[in-house]
């Protein structure tokens, strides 16, 4: 591998801001409520807390140890720490892995796009419930519209990518990030102000520890894990730019903090709006592209450019949360193919974006016109879904904790959470013990529950 000089972020915000911003997606939107609706309210984020201080911020802090000492990309990381050793298969994993989810990913991220036009037009105003899921499956199905979309969306994240990581990733965290909890808090305000509201708040507030078992515990790990964007090397890629001075334990608290901030703000919008025009909160990803329409007609129908406008920024909202996301997952294989195979930053983003665009498009089809040809019974978009983020990300941050509990120079680890013996490494006890014991058992056991292996 070819050494490179590297880019640095050019600031302790912006180092914030644009790895929030990689955590920060679709999942936190519709996924969290969706998980919380299921696990008993507040007694599953409670859990879900302290999942992240136990699992998901450990391997956090590891990930940023590895992409900070070796300065390079995730799969060229490990051969700096681990040299002609069996573990750059983790960095190169996770490069598969960000290739592939960004592939399918970005087909949802243009749904975004279509349904922000439809809002705008106003194409929601006297639809019943079964004409937005005849609607939904229409567009879903329609063999060039998503197509269209996922080409935009993937060319709107290429333009970030090529302007390079202070101008480019840095300076589009550092607007989208603040535009997207303004959103949230705009339509927090309106969403807990409904008629009926109440039930929803008292929902997400109160904890039901009646529905806690085995299974809500599993559930939240594996929220916790997939929502922090943990095993696929975006964070790792990202804290090869950071300056040295950046307080690694500090900035991985920031980001959980502000992550979780945004899925429980979602909570604050999906869940008392739903209860207010009597509408489930546990439906799935449906709860986006059918259910909220209706919400958005049925609370706001009797001021039409009330409903058009907020129907409008939802949509925003979403596409800046998947934006955010598709920035990391490209830059991690664009990093890896320029500094491994000496490419220029533009023809290395280039051959991602077409790509991905190429394994979207087939995604994409197969959820229309190629939905009967199936792998293992699996759609190729599904089939993406459930390698990755079923068998991929828990096996890559399995293999992180392992990395850096056992294998790491103690030395190393202990001058990256110290910054060299200026900061306070009071962590550093428990940080090891967390990424040698807890961590690998914890996410062993949402490995094992997620093919139905455990219970």
């Amino acid at each position: 591998m070819k050494q490179m000089s590297r880019a640095n972020f050019g600031s302790k915000l912006g180092v914030i801001l644009a790895s929030a911003g990689s955590a920060v997606g679709l999942g936190n939107i519709w996924r969290f409520p969706f998980e919380t609706g299921n696990h008993g309210g507040a007694a599953f984020i409670l859990i879900y807390l302290g999942c992240v201080l136990f699992f998901g911020i450990p391997i956090m802090i590891a990930e940023f140890m590895i992409g900070r000492h070796s300065r390079t990309n995730t799969a060229g990381a490990y051969q700096i720490l681990a040299p002609r050793t069996h573990w750059r298969w983790v960095g190169r994993m996770g490069v598969l892995a960000g290739f592939l989810i960004l592939s399918y990913y970005s087909v949802v991220a243009g749904w975004t796009l279509e349904y922000i036009c439809e809002a705008a037009t106003n194409s929601f105003a006297g639809k019943s419930a079964q004409d937005f899921i005849a609607s939904f499956n229409g567009f879903v199905g329609n063999p060039w519209r998503p197509v269209l979309w996922l080409i935009v969306f993937l060319l709107a994240t290429h333009f970030i990518i090529v302007r390079g990581v202070e101008k480019g990733i840095e300076k589009s965290a550092k607007i989208m990030m603040p535009a997207l909890f303004i959103l949230l808090i705009v339509l927090g305000i309106c969403s807990v102000t409904l008629p009926g509201a109440g039930e929803g708040l008292k929902f997400l507030l109160k904890p039901d520890f009646s529905k806690v078992n085995s299974n809500v515990l599993l559930s939240a790990m594996g929220q916790a894990f997939f929502s922090l964007s943990l095993g696929m090397g975006c964070l790792c890629t990202y804290a090869s730019y950071f300056r040295n001075d950046t307080n690694l334990p500090r900035t991985a608290l920031n980001v959980a903090s502000i992550d979780t901030l945004v899925a429980i703000l979602a909570g604050l919008i999906i869940f008392p709006a739903a209860t207010s025009v009597n509408i489930p909160v546990d439906s799935g990803p449906s709860l986006l592209f059918i259910t909220l329409p209706n919400v958005f007609l049925k609370a706001f129908g009797d001021v039409p450019m009330i409903a058009v406008i907020l129907s409008v920024m939802f949509y925003v909202l979403l596409a800046l949360a998947a934006l955010t996301s598709t920035i990391s997952l490209h830059e991690v294989v664009t990093a890896y193919l320029h500094e491994e195979f000496s490419m220029s930053r533009k023809k290395a983003a280039w051959l991602v974006t077409a790509g991905c665009t190429i394994l979207g498009i087939f995604c994409s089809l197969s959820l229309g016109v190629g939905k009967d040809y199936t792998i293992f019974g699996l759609t190729l978009f599904d089939l993406f879904d459930f390698v990755t983020a079923k068998i991929m990300l828990p096996a890559g941050g399995f293999f992180i904790a392992l990395f850096m509990g056992w294998y790491v120079d103690k030395k190393i680890v202990y001058d990256e959470i110290s910054n060299r013996g200026t900061l306070k490494a009071s962590t550093y006890r428990l940080l090891l013990f967390l990424l040698k014991y807890v961590a690998p058992i914890g996410i062993g056991l949402v490995f094992l529950n997620e093919l139905g292996l455990f219970f």
